[in-house]
């Protein structure tokens, strides 16, 4: 979900235009050596940058407007992020971001993940070659059963088009911990190269079950709702960072929830929603400079769990 007015509050660096104002020559050089912090796909040993761009909600507009958003996806390539992640289910996002991506000419510089979400086989044949369509793409990097409906089907014909390398990586997903014992059956049954789920300092609780078999079946890790809906924002707004925020590289709030996200050696990246370039910045600052250890991860879920 987009992050709100309170976002706002939180973000230090210059902000821009929807349409790119021109920024310093300091600001942009900082922008240009932003060296992000990448993970591999246990599958495939492949390293994909930690921080990645969700697309529910803030990308489903009218595609004759699709030009708005031109600048989220010019900072995330060019700030050294990759994913982009997609549905279906969300409106107009698939054909926004095939739009985009065809018109900026960024298809060899993202990984296009999106899903299936439907019943049957030919419904979910249907569905995907219509993301194709939409995404103006040949292969699709990344391909998910979307809130796990009708899983044994729908992996059945990604496996075959991964055999014949139209997507080239396959998964499950889900939004809310009352689905994690199906997400665990599913982790064990069956073999999948990603698994998406969230994770927040408002919603910590796949940190008992769902990261540890992930980690250890060698399964990549996608992190949905980072600010926890929103919700996170809320709590922390008006309220000036900790001072042992500066001992992780850490400048803003949103750095501070997604640095606790990533600092989990299971998680692959972390997607946070955003139309708007400068909190698309924000978030990609999170993927460079250290990340908090073990110890001080506990100190920032006890900070945040006191505001």
């Amino acid at each position: 979900m987009t992050d709100g007015m309170t976002r706002r509050d939180a973000v230090r660096m210059i902000s821009a235009t929807a349409a790119g104002m021109l920024l310093p020559v300091s600001v942009r050089a900082v922008r240009e050596t932003l060296e992000m912090v990448t993970r591999a796909i246990p599958s495939s040993g492949e390293k994909l940058p930690v921080i990645g761009l969700g697309t529910s909600r803030v990308f489903d507009v009218d595609p004759s407007q699709a030009s708005t958003l031109e600048p989220v996806l010019s900072e995330l390539v060019k700030l050294g992020g990759r994913v982009i992640d997609s549905s279906p289910m969300y409106g107009h996002a698939e054909e926004v971001v095939g739009e985009l991506v065809s018109k900026l000419k960024l298809r060899d510089s993202v990984f296009l993940a999106t899903k299936v979400w439907t019943r049957g086989k030919q419904a979910g044949i249907d569905s995907m070659e219509r993301s194709f369509r939409l995404l103006q793409t040949k292969t699709i990097d990344l391909m998910q059963v979307h809130n796990l409906v009708d899983t044994t089907t729908q992996l059945a014909t990604m496996r075959d088009w991964k055999a014949q390398r139209r997507i080239r990586y396959l998964g499950i997903t889900h939004y809310n911990s009352s689905a994690y014992s199906e997400l665990e059956r599913v982790l064990r049954s069956e073999r999948v190269d990603f698994v998406q789920i969230n994770y927040s300092l408002s919603e910590p609780e796949a940190e008992q079950r769902i990261l540890p078999l992930a980690q250890e079946r060698g399964v990549a890790v996608i992190v949905n709702r980072p600010f926890g809906a929103g919700d996170l924002f809320a709590r922390v707004r008006g309220k000036p960072l900790p001072d042992f925020a500066r001992e992780f590289d850490c400048t803003s709030w949103a750095q501070f929830m997604l640095k606790w996200i990533i600092a989990y050696p299971a998680v692959t990246c972390a997607i946070p929603a955003t139309d708007k370039p400068e909190h698309m910045e924000d978030n990609l600052r999170a993927g460079s400079g250290r990340l908090p250890d073990a110890p001080m991860r506990s100190r920032m879920a006890e900070y945040v769990a006191r505001l």
